[in-house]
């Protein structure tokens, strides 16, 4: 949610920013809106102001002993006024707020123009990918050869876009998640969180997914819904809160299942792991102060680097242009790894600076040390990192010319000393 005041300031700014994300124009409308509702509400308000005046002088008509009637069916033609003036207001004030939440953040001003991935630029570059002296698999061909990945079996008990792993991949995608954890509990001074897989309305709404994602999420029949990353039950943990100064960063992660419909992904990865409907991944959430949100977001990035860096996996660095960002962000890094299945990199982790926009749909403010009054926090949210991926980038990097996967050094201790998956 924008800031109302600050688009009656600034309506050319603002288009321009809803412009550099191939939004149309908006303030036009939403100033209309706006001047209706204060109209509507103005008036109501005086002809409260003309029914007080009116009420004294009918005390006075009385204390005078005069005919009051007159002044009687003023009043009650007022009230009847009053009242349609408030519920005109009321549902103009429905329609802007309804207009509002459904514009998405504008861009930070350091973030590239461009309206899809290819305005997106690199940031920086780790690590050389493999080179074997063999032809590369992907995680498909490597998982169904160990026997361990089963498309198959999934799809008779859920459909497209599932997967069974068995015995050392199970492990190895509970090793990797924990290791995540660890990392980033023992060493980043994040929280661990196990937070509610369903959600209301309100709390996807708070952090965007609603109403622009409804098609992307899963919803019961009882009307909640399954939440598409943990970013949703972390982030509203500080909705309706006013936190003091002094605790701010606030640092959480956990560890959880996801799920998404990818209803505007069709015919995008339908094979093997890396678009599905339900998986794994370790989130980290800041509410940071509003100053500081910058390099907080710098900050989880690294965080997010460094699990890849420990595992020994060539990755890149985009900053996303304006255009291929998400619906809440104001500046977004994705980070990429290299995948030799497929001879490119691929997202898989994705850090996010909100600045105040999903605090003011939460209303999630702090208390400054000085001053007067609250301010609205900041929220960032990062993939770090989503664990399915990860394993994808661990059974293609570390393949062996036998068709056995190398544990990587960091996820041994995880693996109970297993150091190849396969083979005898």
């Amino acid at each position: 949610m924008f800031d109302l005041r600050w688009i009656r300031d600034n309506p050319e700014a603002y288009d321009r920013g809803l412009a550099r994300r191939g939004v149309p124009p908006a303030s036009p409308a939403l100033l209309d809106l706006d001047r209706q509702w204060r109209e509507a509400q103005t008036g109501a308000e005086q002809l409260q102001a003309e029914r007080n005046r009116l009420a004294k002088e009918i005390g006075i008509a009385k204390a005078q002993q005069r005919d009051a009637s007159d002044i009687l069916r003023r009043v009650g033609e007022s009230k009847e006024r009053q009242a349609a003036l408030e519920a005109r207001a009321g549902e103009l004030k429905v329609d802007l707020e309804r207009s509002l939440a459904a514009l998405p953040n504008l861009p930070a001003e350091d973030v590239p123009d461009g309206l899809d991935e290819t305005g997106n630029r690199l940031v920086r570059q780790h690590g050389t990918p493999p080179r074997f002296s063999f032809e590369a698999k992907d995680h498909v061909a490597l998982g169904e050869a160990l026997r361990l990945m089963d498309f198959n079996s999934a799809g008779k008990l859920s459909g497209a876009r599932f997967v069974v792993l068995y015995g050392a991949l199970a492990r190895l995608e509970r090793a990797l998640a924990q290791f995540m954890l660890d990392l980033h509990t023992r060493e980043f001074g994040y929280r661990e969180v196990s937070p509610p897989l369903l959600v209301r309305d309100e709390t996807v709404f708070g952090t965007g997914q609603l109403p622009k994602s409804a098609e992307d999420m899963f919803q019961t029949t009882q009307g909640l819904w399954l939440i598409p990353t943990a970013e949703v039950s972390l982030t509203n943990l500080v909705a309706d809160e006013i936190i003091d100064e002094a605790d701010l960063p606030l640092r959480v992660t956990a560890w959880t299942p996801c799920f998404r419909a990818e209803a505007g992904a069709a015919g995008k990865d339908t094979r093997g792991m890396i678009r599905q409907h339900q998986f794994s991944k370790v989130e980290l959430v800041s509410i940071a102060h509003p100053d500081r949100s910058v390099e907080e977001h710098e900050r989880m990035t690294a965080c997010a680097e460094e699990v890849l860096k420990r595992l020994g996996l060539a990755y890149r660095m985009m900053l996303l242009c304006a255009g291929d960002m998400g619906f809440s962000a104001r500046k977004t890094y994705d980070i990429e790894v290299w995948l030799p299945g497929q001879n490119t990199y691929r997202e898989i982790s994705s850090c996010s600076n909100c600045g105040e926009f999903q605090a003011r749909r939460m209303r999630a403010r702090f208390r400054p040390k000085e001053g007067k009054g609250t301010r609205f926090v900041h929220t960032l949210n990062g993939s770090g990192l989503a664990v399915g991926r990860t394993l994808i980038a661990v059974l293609e990097n570390y393949q062996q010319d036998n068709g056995t996967v190398a544990v990587p050094d960091a996820l041994k201790p995880y693996m109970g000393g297993v150091e190849t998956i396969g083979g005898v």
